[in-house]
């Protein structure tokens, strides 16, 4: 039995929407498999609480939530990521601070919910549409077998045994 704990950092520019919700996802859906993360590039400083409405249903700790500079996990003393996902388009063509442990990395492309225009009402449909994509991804995600996360583990190790020096 893997007794792992994945470590999954969600980008996005402004850290308050997007990649906070997928951060409370990624650790209620994935049943203590998976510790979940959130950074932005240019963080905005504030959680959006239309984004904090639809993560009020999963119980994950609201207090843990906060808008961050991603420079907070390029650190040596930070926690190693096993996965980087993007999951809006501009952090997706930004450079990337180097991330200790070459984690592997993905974007998942997600409209920008916190852009939504008009009554708060509209803006809660955009939150929970978008919110229920990002569920539906995590939920693929969280549902792969180990040996499959596994085998990425492998690799990573392969790879630095390449590169030592001998």
């Amino acid at each position: 039995m893997n007794d792992k704990v994945y470590n999954v950092l969600f980008l996005c520019t402004g850290n308050s929407a997007r990649s906070i919700m997928a951060e409370a996802l990624i650790a209620t859906m994935g049943k203590g498999r998976f510790r979940g993360f959130s950074a932005g590039s240019h963080p905005g400083g504030t959680v959006n609480p239309f984004a904090v409405e639809q993560i009020e249903q999963t119980g994950y700790p609201l207090d843990k939530l906060r808008s961050k500079s991603w420079d907070e996990f390029a650190t040596a003393d930070a926690p190693q990521m096993d996965f980087i996902i993007t999951v809006c388009d501009n952090a997706a063509g930004e450079t990337c601070p180097y991330w200790p442990g070459h984690p592997l990395s993905a974007h998942w492309g997600f409209e920008d919910p916190a852009a939504a225009n008009g009554t708060d009402e509209h803006k809660r449909e955009v939150f929970h549409k978008v919110y229920r994509q990002i569920m539906a991804r995590i939920n693929v995600f969280v549902s792969l077998p180990l040996h499959m996360l596994e085998k990425n583990a492998i690799k990573h190790e392969m790879d630095a045994i390449g590169a030592s020096k001998v």
